[in-house]
């Protein structure tokens, strides 16, 4: 069972330093001279774009696409044809030439999966707390459902790791959003990969990153809620 308490309680001096895990990882798949496969949960094409660029020379990456959060179901359309965009342009090279003077272990390419849109799910999760500000408790449960769906799935199709671009938000917790993670490893045996992308100017690379793409980036988070506290 999930332990809201145990995550909105948590003690400082327990967050660990996710980056420098995810780090290590890497460095152990580099000398070891493995790709892990990594199902990568998406909220949109600008926060991935970051995290492509950083994990791809490391991983075996899907795209997992499962926001059911997004309002109205035109924009959901408009963010996943972006993120499909981005996909397209980094498997044709687009990223390698930004990259070209950095000695690279090899590139796979970039596979995406299209979840279903539940908007049901989300509202029903969100009865009640319709006034909840941003980081609230309903965003916890909105990073459960899709964290949950994604872990799931690796389970389902063999994924050696599960992770999201959340974390590189800046107003994203990452130490929560890892606890989720945590969670979710012991419970479906999926290891999860640690993470807090905004670290090493990730969140403003995502910036650059989107422009260089031309991708749009919405202005809001996602939900009817977040629309209209903007």
């Amino acid at each position: 069972m999930w332990c809201d308490e145990g995550i909105l309680e948590r003690n400082v001096m327990n967050i660990m330093n996710y980056q420098l895990e995810l780090d290590k990882i890497m460095k152990m798949s580099t000398a070891n001279n493995q790709r892990p496969s990594l199902l990568l949960h998406s909220c949109c094409a600008p926060c991935s774009s970051y995290v492509l660029e950083y994990l791809l020379d490391y991983f075996e990456i899907t795209v997992f696409y499962y926001n059911p959060n997004i309002f109205p179901e035109s924009e959901m359309i408009q963010r996943v044809k972006e993120q499909e965009k981005l996909i397209n342009q980094m498997n044709q090279g687009a990223l390698r030439n930004d990259k070209e003077e950095e000695k690279s272990t090899g590139q796979g390419e970039i596979k995406f999966i299209q979840g279903p849109y539940e908007q049901e799910k989300f509202y029903q999760l969100s009865k009640g707390l319709e006034r909840e500000k941003e980081k609230g408790e309903r965003c916890v449960k909105c990073y459960k459902l899709r964290l949950e769906k994604t872990a799931w799935l690796a389970k389902a199709q063999g994924f050696d790791y599960f992770t999201t671009t959340l974390s590189i938000s800046p107003l994203k917790d990452a130490d929560l959003i890892n606890h989720i993670g945590g969670q979710l490893q012991e419970e479906v045996q999926v290891k999860w990969l640690p993470s807090d992308f905004k670290k090493k100017n990730g969140y403003r690379r995502s910036v650059d990153l989107s422009k260089q793409f031309g991708l749009y980036r919405q202005n809001y988070c996602g939900c009817e809620f977040s629309l209209i506290n903007r």
